[in-house]
């Protein structure tokens, strides 16, 4: 295949996206958000939210990274967060998925994109960090604005929420990590998540 052929299998092998659901349910309607959705919010999220990243950031180089962060799901489905046994064995799913998926691309963009989505996973660099505060916060905010239904349909209790969020929101985020603590806060006082 040539460069531009390349390159257009991977933007048709993107369109999977749209059919990998999370558990997470959009504002709108009674139906689950899905991957493509929520890497289109998290760019936006980017653009809009860069001023409250705990260090200077690149917002275009976040933007790249949430766009790609969830591409691996296309293979390896979307682990629910709080499924420990599912998350037992994510990580080698998603490399796997990771060599397939990029490999679609011509090699110096394979490089970049995997180097996007590794990037993301380490949480390391500031971009990152910031990228990862906007995934953690993203689904808190839809579900506790939906009424904590996914919270509550697996019965899902504070201190996971807090365990999983108040780190990683913090790093990326001063405010971001107020923010997670407040919607906690909430969904404890409304009864949407257990003590």
């Amino acid at each position: 295949m040539d460069r531009f052929s390349q390159q257009i299998a991977f933007i048709l092998e993107l369109d999977k996206l749209k059919n990998i659901y999370r558990q997470t349910l959009v504002l709108h309607e009674d139906r689950q958000e899905n991957d493509a959705e929520h890497s289109f919010h998290l760019a936006v999220m980017a653009c809009i939210l860069a001023e409250h990243a705990r260090e200077k950031v690149d917002v275009l180089h976040v933007m790249k990274m949430v766009l790609m962060h969830d591409v691996v799901e296309i293979d390896a489905g979307d682990t629910y967060c709080y499924d420990e046994a599912g998350n037992e064995t994510k990580a080698e799913r998603e490399q796997k998925a990771a060599a397939r998926i990029f490999a679609l691309l011509p090699e110096e963009q394979e490089q970049e994109y995997r180097g996007l989505w590794e990037e993301f996973e380490a949480r390391e660099t500031p971009e990152s960090k910031f990228a990862n505060a906007l995934d953690r916060i993203h689904p808190m905010l839809l579900n506790y604005t939906k009424g904590g239904i996914s919270w509550k349909k697996h019965g899902i209790h504070a201190k996971q929420v807090e365990a999983r969020n108040f780190g990683v929101t913090n790093a990326g985020s001063e405010r971001i990590g107020e923010f997670a603590k407040e919607i906690i806060e909430a969904a404890k006082s409304a009864g949407m998540l257990l003590e």
